[in-house]
């Protein structure tokens, strides 16, 4: 007779990357039951260059990620627009955060911008307002103060709910 494994919560960051406001969100998973930590953004002043911008954003994901000791990571994917420096300039601040969990020993996830309205409102074309409503019944303690952090925590829960299926992709394509 075996017993039946014992669970540990998992600590999930979810990241929202952005020049201006790069929003991140702390939850815990454990089985179905999700948790808010914390979130926040990273808002580096407009008025720096790209490069201590980049720098800015990757030294508050780096304090995020000491502070709170995520086990696993999710970055939203970048919207391409027509306008193709300011998506250029976007593919920079998401490198910088997927780069600052990698740099601590974590594995990112990475999830488009459709999957993760579908996955919290249920479509996936859903606007900012229904993210948040979900997000109250998801997460009711917690109380986002930007758009761009609500935006994290949709990706952190995102990747509590796919995080098994993207860990089983990984291990078929031998990562």
């Amino acid at each position: 007779m075996t017993s039946p494994p014992i669970r540990h919560p998992v600590r999930i960051l979810g990241i929202d990357p952005g020049l201006r406001r790069t929003g991140w969100g702390v939850i815990e998973v454990d089985g179905n039951r999700l948790v808010f930590v914390g979130c926040g953004s990273v808002e580096p002043p407009d008025s720096l260059p790209l490069a201590s911008r980049l720098l800015a954003i990757h030294e508050g994901l780096a304090a995020v990620l000491g502070d709170f000791k995520p086990a696993e990571a999710a970055v939203e994917q970048t919207f391409v627009n027509k306008d193709g420096v300011a998506t250029l300039k976007l593919g920079q601040a998401r490198g910088v955060a997927m780069l600052a969990p990698a740099m601590f020993g974590l594995s990112v996830a990475e999830y488009a911008p459709n999957q993760v309205k579908k996955t919290v409102v249920g479509a996936g074309h859903a606007d900012k307002n229904q993210i948040l409503v979900m997000l109250k019944i998801l997460l009711p303690k917690a109380e986002p103060k930007s758009a761009d952090a609500a935006d994290a925590l949709a990706v952190a829960i995102t990747h509590a709910h796919h995080r098994n299926s993207t860990a089983l992709r990984l291990r078929v394509v031998g990562v």
